[in-house]
């Protein structure tokens, strides 16, 4: 800059570089934040839910949910498969419940989840439905991965947990973006009476559910929150079945909704303003039947 305040060619090509390397430097950090930094960046959620005619032995019950592991050997490797087991069980988890996409692109991943989800336990049981990407690797595969684990698949059914005299019936429904579903099949085999929590991969079935009257909360993932989230701007691409309630909580008429965000990802391997989460659930019998978000915490390996 000359006295005279004026700006020279000079200092107009020092600012330029400025700038150019100012540009250069916030790509470069946004792009290691995106790809090194948040993925790894673990959200604990809590969460207080109340469910109509929860017995009152069921009040207090933790429940883990877990969505959209994608083992690929890259990423979701058994390694981080096993620290996401690991941190899953200092939640002291009364249930744990995963709702879909174990693997994303070959069926030898399914290998890893035996390694990584190696001593995956909860008091009542762990257990899961399968997503689109399990169908278009290996069900197969995953069904036996998970069957050696102890952790049920249940497709297009029904189980029933209990604690003291309280019950709470879990439903499964299997794959809906590859038209497993069957929503009539997991009614009729549905107990008439009692609080019951459906387990379904893609959210938007929710307006299917709902109609029915019957579940009083459903556990999705599948949207990975978007995976991609601007500012001002939300999720950038989210996939069918999964763009009417892709993250977070919903309230389909009289049916609870909660969209995890889920742990692993698909190509691009990127996350921002979107960290994969693993949401615990508290179970309550408040009159207001609300569902209200503690403050969540991170964690890193």
């Amino acid at each position: 800059m000359t006295t005279s305040g004026r700006l020279t060619r000079r200092d107009f090509l020092r600012l330029l570089g400025l700038g150019a390397t100012s540009l250069a430097l916030a790509s470069w950090l946004g792009g290691w934040y995106a790809t090194r930094g948040e993925p790894q960046w673990v959200q604990v959620s809590t969460h207080r839910v109340a469910l109509p005619d929860l017995h009152p032995d069921l009040v207090g019950l933790r429940i883990v949910h877990l969505s959209d592991l994608h083992a690929d050997g890259v990423f979701a490797t058994a390694e981080r498969l096993a620290w996401w087991t690991r941190l899953t069980l200092t939640l002291r988890p009364d249930l744990v419940v995963i709702t879909g996409d174990f693997i994303t692109h070959q069926a030898r991943w399914a290998a890893d989840l035996r390694v990584g989800l190696q001593g995956l336990r909860a008091r009542l049981g762990v257990f899961a439905v399968l997503g689109n990407h399990d169908y278009w690797v290996s069900a197969q595969a995953v069904r036996q991965a998970l069957q050696a684990l102890d952790i049920r698949v249940l497709r297009n059914a029904v189980a029933t947990v209990q604690h003291r005299a309280g019950r709470l019936h879990l439903a499964g429904l299997d794959d809906v973006m590859e038209g497993r579903h069957d929503l009539p099949r997991v009614l009729a085999a549905l107990p008439s009476q009692g609080p019951a929590l459906l387990l379904a991969h893609e959210p938007d079935i929710a307006d299917q559910v709902a109609a029915t009257g019957r579940f009083a909360w459903q556990l999705s993932g599948h949207s990975h929150g978007g995976q991609v989230c601007l500012p001002g701007v939300g999720p950038l691409v989210l996939p069918p079945y999964g763009q009417r309630y892709p993250r977070g909580w919903y309230r389909v008429r009289d049916l609870l909704l909660y969209t995890n965000r889920g742990l692993g990802m698909v190509v691009p391997r990127l996350r921002f303003g979107c960290p994969p989460e693993i949401a615990v659930f508290v179970l309550d019998r408040r009159a207001d039947a609300r569902a209200h978000r503690v403050t969540p915490r991170r964690v890193h390996p």
